[in-house]
């Protein structure tokens, strides 16, 4: 089975879980055959997707019920679980965002990022979302 690129629409990221110019284009969701074919390999489910953040942009704290591996592609972003500081990283860099953890993750403040995500599906969910990251947060402040 071959998705070819494009074919499904990219959207803006949603005001409500996003701060900022956000765009995200959808690779395959959990639920098309091979990624349940895959699934029964591999014993877990997950989608994948391109998202792009503009300059400052950054989602809402959030947490993933089966984890979410971030590959960056573009440009240069950060990162923060919830405790610990903000983190820089860079095209190439791959983050493992460990189921339940509270995270987020943006551009930075000079520039866009692109990122490959690929999340976990646990119980038919992937994500949930939770409060805002302040301007005192993503600063690292």
């Amino acid at each position: 089975m071959i998705i070819r690129s494009g074919s499904q629409p990219a959207a803006p990221g949603p005001a409500e879980y996003f701060t900022g110019d956000v765009v995200v284009q959808p690779l395959f969701a959990a639920g098309e055959e091979a990624a349940e074919e895959e699934a029964a390999e591999v014993g877990a489910a997950y989608g994948g997707a391109y998202v792009t953040f503009a300059a400052g942009a950054r989602s809402a704290w959030h947490v993933h019920p089966a984890g979410q591996r971030l590959v960056v592609t573009e440009g240069a972003r950060r990162t923060q679980q919830w405790g610990g500081p903000v983190e820089e990283i860079r095209p190439g860099d791959v983050v493992w965002c460990p189921p339940g953890v509270k995270h987020w993750h943006g551009a930075g403040p000079d520039g866009p990022m692109t990122h490959l995500a690929l999340t976990g599906v646990r119980d038919g969910r992937n994500v949930e979302w939770l409060e805002k990251v302040t301007d005192e947060e993503y600063r690292g402040a």
